[in-house]
């Protein structure tokens, strides 16, 4: 191939990518007979404008050649999956995934054997969606051999090639589709074809791994344009399949407007029990469904805990359920109530419910077990009984600190032991 082959007139801000430790990485690998580029992810969202959380950079260089070249750079070369060609490079505590070119000889899920080569347009072809298969070299120049180029300006995620042959190397591609869209599609730009695809392979999705389903889940849920594209999946009845239970989508929109409204950043898990859990069974449905871990799972039962009883506009008992609940665990169930209620996202009563946990701590509850031993309460179960009546009757009294009142919760708490 040509060395302008796939060459376009669009060029990426060249300051970008003279940024950091990436430039010290291509002077290694870009020279002596070898090409290297930066590739994916970070062109496309480079292009749009946005943040670039990771930079791979590809090359025709062997993975021999890669650690060799790095590691006389005085650079530490990890071998994370160097039978497929990729070296993980870090400089100075930043890692950089370098994948030599290749081509898939045989398919079969994420573990394809492959062979190296040194064609940037084969390369560019096994890869999943146009936008995703872009590479630009030191100078900024951009290649694109599949359209990415015009799929991102029309905002449109697009399969390379056939998308049924896609979908069957990999049917994680079925969720990365949607994922992909939610967060750089348009709802006018949806592609026919390859929806269609998703729904040909849903069955695929019962060979996916619950971690890798969930690592996709978790991000779709928030993605900019999740809403649509979760409504699209519903239609296409691959959304149950997903989650194993009901959708509520009014929820989740809900959910949506109302946090944004409050300044809180998207949660993916919050905004997955908005989506998913009404009671505590759909809960422990998608700590199996997805494999969650603990701590999702713990939010998600606390979530579903009695949120219908949650109602904006008795402070008191907003900052006993606070105190209870921890400021998360308590904004996670006021925007699930909040999210199923008749009030829209501008409501003023559920914003001051939402924002307490920004206008007021929780104090400590003062009184401590000796204040009680030396009120004649022994120690055991009875100790424990007594101090939990005074932390209730501290909490109803609207967590006093004045030591009368203190000494007054103490006296009647121990009288009643």
């Amino acid at each position: 191939m040509t060395a302008d082959a796939g060459r376009t007139e669009r060029k990426l801000d060249k300051a970008w990518l003279s940024a950091g430790e990436l430039p010290r990485l291509i002077a290694v690998l870009d020279r002596d007979g070898e090409e290297a580029r930066v590739v994916g992810g970070a062109v496309r969202n480079a292009l749009l404008g946005l943040p670039v959380a990771e930079i791979d950079v590809a090359t025709t260089a062997l993975p021999e050649e890669v650690v060799h070249r790095v590691k006389a750079a005085g650079f530490k070369a990890v071998p994370t999956g160097i039978e497929h060609g990729t070296v993980t490079v870090v400089i100075d505590g930043h890692p950089f995934e370098v994948t030599t070119l290749r081509q898939d000889v045989e398919t079969y899920g994420r573990h394809a054997k492959v062979a190296f080569g040194r064609d940037w347009r084969t390369d560019a072809e096994r890869r999943d969606f146009t936008i995703n298969a872009l590479s630009a070299a030191a100078d900024g120049t951009i290649y694109d051999y599949v359209g990415g180029l015009a799929d991102l300006a029309a905002r449109r995620v697009r399969f390379i090639g056939d998308p049924a042959k896609r979908i069957a190397e990999d049917y994680l591609r079925i969720l990365r589709f949607f994922r992909f869209h939610a967060a750089y599609g348009t709802s006018e730009h949806l592609d026919a074809e390859g929806l269609a695809a998703c729904i040909a392979g849903r069955d695929g999705l019962d060979q996916l791994s619950r971690e890798r389903v969930r690592m996709e889940v978790m991000k779709l849920v928030v993605a900019p344009h999740a809403v649509p594209t979760l409504i699209t999946m519903a239609d296409a009845g691959l959304l149950m399949r997903v989650i194993g239970g009901v959708a509520y989508l009014g929820a989740f929109e809900m959910m949506a407007k109302a946090a944004a409204a409050s300044g809180l950043a998207a949660d993916p898990v919050r905004r997955l029990g908005a989506l998913a859990v009404a009671v505590t069974e759909d809960a422990e449905r998608l700590w199996q469904k997805l494999r969650l871990t603990n701590s999702e799972h713990e939010r998600l039962s606390s979530m579903a805990e009695g949120w219908w009883r949650v109602a904006p506009g008795d402070e008191q008992s907003a900052r006993a359920l606070l105190y209870r609940l921890g400021p998360e665990k308590f904004t996670d169930r006021v925007l699930l109530a909040w999210a199923h209620s008749d009030a829209d996202a501008q409501d003023r009563a559920w914003h001051a419910m939402a924002s307490l946990p920004q206008r007021w701590s929780a104090p400590e509850f003062p009184l401590r077990a000796a204040d009680f031993i030396a009120r004649g309460v022994e120690k055991g179960p009875a100790l424990g009984a007594v101090m939990r009546a005074a932390e209730a009757a501290w909490i109803e009294a609207g967590f006093p600190g004045d030591a009368g009142e203190l000494a007054r919760i103490a006296d009647t708490a121990a009288e009643g032991a």
